[in-house]
């Protein structure tokens, strides 16, 4: 009788267990990963090579676009853009300057919204809608995207595979977005820095600022900043 109370307590304890690891699945945005091969989610390029990649997401930070690109001149060196599509509308010039310059465009969606709460439809609208806007405009179709925050589900991977995209992630995020602080974005941008890293960032003031530390480091260290396009090669 003893032996009998024992094994129902521990069943109970496994199905509390289970129900806690489902309830927390279903409260990550990255909930869906678990069930995706390796290609379909992309967080590094190749670890084999001496390539990095900056990316920049682009929806605001306009007044700072040049001076990166004069700065990214100057050391030789490509970055990925992943650029919005409401930008798009608004500056197609700075996109066209941006191409121009030789640097690979990536799409960011089209207004930046939380897809890991949008259904196939709706993902599929966002990255398409972008990709035809800049296909107009610069004649390319882009093959990378880059969740809006990182947020993506099942049906956002659904959506990449069925328009020819790989949903590109990070491995390093300077963050600058929120800490306005050029020593920190240098800092996270560098530390640790390994063959294959792709590196998050924006058009802030304070990047600006800590972009030519950051290539310095990447030289002196026989790292070559590039294309994430590049990097995965």
């Amino acid at each position: 009788m003893k032996l009998k109370k024992v094994r129902i307590i521990a069943n109970i304890i496994i199905i509390v267990m289970l129900a806690m690891f489902v309830a927390y699945l279903g409260t990550s945005s990255y909930q869906y990963v678990f069930s995706y091969e390796n290609s379909d989610i992309i967080y590094n390029g190749n670890r084999d090579s001496n390539k990095v990649s900056i990316m920049f997401n682009v929806y605001w930070g306009t007044e700072f676009i040049d001076d990166i690109l004069d700065v990214l001149d100057a050391y030789e060196t490509k970055c990925t853009f992943f650029v919005g599509g409401q930008w798009v509308e608004k500056e197609p010039e700075k996109l066209i300057k941006i191409s121009q310059r030789g640097h690979e465009i990536g799409n960011h969606g089209y207004l930046h919204r939380d897809h890991v709460h949008l259904d196939y439809n709706q993902n599929y609208e966002e990255i398409h809608i972008n990709h035809e806007m800049v296909k107009s405009i610069l004649g390319i179709d882009m093959e990378l995207f880059a969740p809006p925050s990182g947020s993506f589900n099942r049906s956002t991977i659904e959506a990449c595979n069925a328009l020819g995209y790989h949903a590109i992630m990070w491995s390093k995020d300077t963050i600058d977005w929120r800490d306005h602080d050029s020593n920190l974005i240098f800092t996270r941008a560098t530390k640790n820095i390994k063959s294959g890293d792709l590196i998050l960032a924006h058009p802030t003031e304070c990047t600006l600022k800590s972009l030519p530390l950051i290539l310095e480091y990447y030289k002196i260290n026989n790292l070559v900043a590039t294309t994430v396009s590049e990097n995965l090669h």
